[in-house]
Order: structure tokens, then C-alpha cells, then sequence
């Protein structure tokens, strides 16, 4: 479907050069001199390479409508990710390259929205939130306060976050999938 580039929004997927890019950040630039622009941070879906264009508000853009699927993840096999569809059982599955960091914030069960075009996955978008163990960290100090400096410490998915110093080996805490950064303990 084609649209102006006015219409554009982070989010977006789009065709441009020959591939499928996801625009991922989205300026609106009024210089001093000349026509306002729209700079765009982009990413190649399958590659994971990024790039930037300018468009012109006026200049038309094809918006690729990608259909989405709860699928739930359940295991990794040399390098391969298998995701279940959840109304129709069927298996899918997807490459360690075109799920980018994605599986260091997935535990078998999880429950993930899969990107569809044409038929084919493409990728992968995570709950907000992830709860994960804490397999990795300095012990406990007996002074720490909310107030003290993080310090670093590996999950049991191999994510290295850094967590408060009262946190300990075998906690169970919750991270934001956006940043990778620690909110809480998890009830």
C-alpha cells in the first residue's frame, strides 16, 4: 500500500531498495534553508543491517502489511528457533539471524507474536516484560542499599544486565525486553 512519507511512523515496515526495512526512528527536520525532510532510521528485516534516508513529505513509500501470529517458543536446535502457532499447532522455524537478540529474552513457553509476510517468518516481537533467573552474580553485600550502585549479573538466558546489589544467585527478576534493563523483583 502506498503512502506519503508524512504518514510514516517508527514501526512502520516498508520497501525500499529492494528489501524489507523497519523504520526505526522518525524525525521531522525543518532546516534553516530549504524544504522540510523526514529522516529515517531504517533496519533490513532479514539482514539486521541498518540505514538512514531522507524522504520528502511528499514522496510516496510502499507500507508492507505484515500479518501477525501469537505463537508460543519452544526450543532451539543448532542455531534454529521453533515457535507453535497457537490456534493451529503448526511449527515454524526461525533463524538466530533474523531474531537479532530476541532469544536472550526467551524461555521455552513463551508466548511472542510472530511477524508473517508472505507467508514467511520474519520476525519476532517480545512481551514488554520477561522474567528471568539470576545464575550469575558478586554476593550479596550486607550494606547494600536501594540506593547503591548496580552491579553485573548474568540470567539464565545468558543476558548480562546490571541489578541491585540485594539481589542474589538464584532470584528470579523481571526485565523491560525493550532496553534490557532491570524493573523489579518478580512476585
Amino acid at each position: 500500500m502506498k503512502i506519503k512519507a508524512i504518514q510514516l511512523r517508527k514501526g512502520n515496515v516498508i520497501s525500499f531498495k529492494d528489501g524489507l526495512y523497519a523504520v526505526t526512528d522518525f524525525q521531522h527536520v525543518t532546516p534553516g534553508k530549504g524544504p522540510a525532510f523526514f529522516q529515517t532510521k531504517l533496519k533490513n528485516i532479514k539482514t539486521g543491517s541498518n540505514a538512514e534516508n531522507r524522504f520528502r513529505p511528499d514522496e510516496s513509500v510502499e507500507k508492507i502489511d505484515l500479518e501477525t501470529r501469537k505463537m508460543e517458543f519452544l526450543y532451539e536446535d543448532g542455531g534454529e528457533y521453533y515457535f507453535m502457532d497457537l490456534e493451529t499447532y503448526d511449527q515454524f522455524p526461525i533463524s538466530n539471524e533474523l531474531l537479532g537478540d530476541a532469544p536472550l529474552y526467551m524461555l521455552p513457553n513463551t508466548e511472542v507474536d510472530v511477524s508473517f509476510h508472505e507467508k514467511e517468518p520474519i520476525g519476532v516481537e517480545l512481551p514488554l516484560t520477561v522474567d528471568l533467573k539470576v545464575t550469575e552474580t558478586e554476593p550479596n553485600l550486607k550494606t547494600a542499599t536501594v540506593s547503591s550502585s548496580y552491579k553485573p549479573a548474568t540470567l539464565e538466558t545468558g543476558l548480562k544486565v546490571q541489578i541491585p546489589p540485594f539481589i542474589e544467585e538464584g532470584e528470579v527478576i523481571r526485565i523491560d525486553t525493550r532496553d534490557g534493563k532491570y524493573l523489579e523483583r518478580a512476585k
